[in-house]
């Protein structure tokens, strides 16, 4: 059997806590970077240029339709082939970069979901009233469809914070990477146990914060 769970945690918890702290940032990246870039997404898709609209569908089709770990792979082993130049670049970053494009295609539909959740009459009355089609997004618009996005994006974080487990897989040093840490040292099934205790953890706690901002967004409707 092995020492007990508690006796591993205590042994070795500064590496949990590293790993834990990797995973927290590598999500944060993700969303962080992938908002910017959905967000982008999510405005071609919404122009009037059909073909600029149809592209951005087809990029977020694509990367939400497809694997994120076939995606890492794609990234971390067939980029630097097509581009010999990328060798010289360290290989940790294109499991971001997977993570950062994976989480851009969902932002674009959660961003674009909540634009398009906004009564077609809120756009038609503020260009009724002179408003231009950038003032009608910025003042009208978004700070309505805002109260949608942000709870769906904080749920786009605790995805990602499961997500990052993959990438574990390419030596990155997140929560899931401690077990391979830990295999050197004897250790199967105590680190397997740890690791789901913190997943939880980490995603119970965010899940509750997140309820609580819509609550506080419902009362404020």
């Amino acid at each position: 059997m092995g020492p007990s769970i508690i006796d591993v945690f205590v042994q070795y918890w500064p590496i949990f806590l590293k790993g834990t702290l990797g995973t927290l940032h590598f999500a944060f990246i993700a969303v962080s970077l992938g908002s910017v870039l959905g967000t982008l997404v999510a405005f071609v898709r919404l122009s009037k240029n059909r073909f600029f609209s149809t592209l951005a569908g087809v990029y977020a089709d694509v990367l939400r339709g497809t694997p994120l770990l076939v995606q890492m792979y794609i990234a971390y082993f067939f980029i630097p082939i097509v581009i010999p130049a990328l060798n010289r670049v360290d290989k940790e970053i294109f499991v971001l970069i997977s993570l950062i494009l994976n989480s851009s295609a969902y932002v674009s539909e959660i961003i674009r979901g909540g634009i398009n959740s906004v009564d077609i009459g809120q756009s038609e009355a503020a260009r009724s009233l002179g408003l231009s089609a950038s003032h009608t997004m910025t003042k009208v618009i978004l700070p309505q469809a805002i109260k949608n996005i942000l709870p769906a994006l904080a749920n786009e974080y605790i995805a990602m914070i499961k997500e990052t487990s993959m990438a574990g897989s390419f030596m990155l040093y997140e929560l899931m990477y401690t077990r391979t840490i830990l295999a050197n040292k004897y250790l199967s099934w105590q680190p397997l146990l740890i690791i789901a205790a913190i997943y939880l953890m980490l995603t119970l706690v965010l899940t509750s914060l997140v309820k609580k901002m819509e609550e506080r967004f419902a009362v404020s409707d």
